[in-house]
């Protein structure tokens, strides 16, 4: 479908185009240099000021900075493709573009700031784009994408949970937003991956399309959902803790269940595909991670909530972008070789920062700074490989 007129589209900064392009490649160089900081922070190499303090930084920034651009990157791409219409480019994209990089100046640099104005500015970003979101949607009667909506306005409110702790110096309300956060996002990468990886590892490896067990989706993301409102509302601790611990046993098993029949094991010889099935593998050890954790065995929460960032949301998140940097830009689907390593790095940057930390504490900040340098690494090879990916037209031509 022509949504555009090409020479005007031609007019446009290519970085400028689709929403992708500028939130990948900052969302991917910001995630590169907040986990350096973070590093240097923690080793004692640097004395780092942030908005509130380090550690409130850290978690904000990793969800709220990071993650949240790559969802927006993708979400204001798609959309383009579920309604026909023009996603945000051009002028709206460059305002979206520039009040998430003052958000992240602000919680950075903003120390000494008055918090309304930190907190009005950053909370503004989801609500907006949800705003550009909706739009299309609701032009087209595009309902069964609506749902993104609620979802970004629900994490809006685990932000604004966050400022509010530091308003009233509770750090349980702190940790409380950023956890809520980690389980809306979660249930956000079952959905969407439960929709695409299907898809593309029967493109990929040209076999049969396995065809989704309604009754298995329902209850998996069923119970991810009450995972989520239970933890929102603080009803955790009215639960007995065996309760809780079957919750996640059950929507561990369902959710790996889901995994088994993708068949990773057909897709070991195309990165694009083992690191997409990799990460969504992390969903369901991260939830039986919490399910041992609440029966009592001596894993710490930080174990378990960095099998699902670290793991699931960064090895998820690096695979999406390398695909639909590729795919949305007219280029063939087959990433530069150097990717591959990239998707290992980020591996072992999970496993270093939760097995290797849960096995051999005594150890914890030489597996932190293999944490960090494996992350660092992998992302700035994004960076570096898809710079003139993003930043250059389409080669058919086309708009976008």
């Amino acid at each position: 479908m022509q949504i555009t007129d090409l020479a005007t589209e031609q007019k446009l900064l290519p970085l400028l185009r689709q929403a992708f392009r500028p939130m990948f490649l900052c969302g991917a160089a910001f995630s590169a240099i907040a986990m350096l900081l973070w590093g240097l922070t923690l080793s004692g190499h640097i004395q780092l000021k942030p908005f509130a303090n380090v550690l409130f930084w850290h978690s904000h920034e990793m969800l709220f900075g990071f993650v949240t651009a790559i969802i927006i990157g993708f979400l204001l791409t798609a959309v383009q493709n579920w309604t026909g219409l023009r996603a945000p480019h051009g002028k709206s994209l460059l305002f979206i573009s520039l009040l998430w990089l003052a958000g992240r100046l602000l919680l950075l640099f903003g120390q000494d700031l008055p918090l309304l104005l930190v907190a009005a500015v950053d909370l503004s970003f989801l609500p907006v784009c949800a705003f550009l979101l909706a739009k299309p949607l609701l032009q087209t009667g595009q309902t069964r994408n609506l749902f993104f909506i609620p979802v970004l306005l629900l994490l809006t409110a685990c932000n604004a949970l966050m400022y509010i702790g530091v308003a009233t110096n509770r750090f349980e309300l702190i940790q409380l937003g950023s956890q809520n956060a980690v389980w809306l996002v979660t249930l956000l990468m079952a959905i969407v991956g439960g929709r695409v990886l299907p898809m593309f590892t029967a493109n990929g490896t040209q076999t049969k399309k396995v065809e989704a067990w309604l009754w298995l989706d329902r209850v998996a993301l069923g119970s991810l959902w009450l995972i989520f409102v239970l933890h929102f509302f603080a009803f955790t601790q009215y639960l007995p803790a065996m309760a809780i611990s079957g919750l996640f046993a059950l929507s561990a098993a369902l959710t790996a269940l889901r995994c088994l029949r993708w068949k990773i094991w057909i897709t070991l010889k195309v990165p694009l595909l083992w690191s997409l099935h990799v990460a969504y593998w992390c969903i369901p050890i991260g939830l039986a991670l919490y399910s041992a954790r609440y029966a009592g065995v001596n894993i710490s929460n930080s174990v378990a909530l960095h099998t699902l960032t670290a793991g699931a949301m960064g090895s998820m998140i690096l695979s999406m972008m390398a695909r639909v940097s590729l795919g949305h830009s007219g280029r063939m689907l087959k990433p530069h070789t150097i990717m591959s390593l990239a998707f290992l790095l980020v591996l072992a940057a999970a496993v270093s920062r939760t097995l290797l930390i849960w096995l051999w504490p005594a150890q914890t900040m030489q597996w932190l700074w293999l944490g960090v340098g494996g992350w660092v690494l992998a992302y700035l090879l994004y960076v570096l490989v898809y710079f003139p990916v993003l930043t250059t037209p389409r080669p058919d031509g086309r708009p976008g």
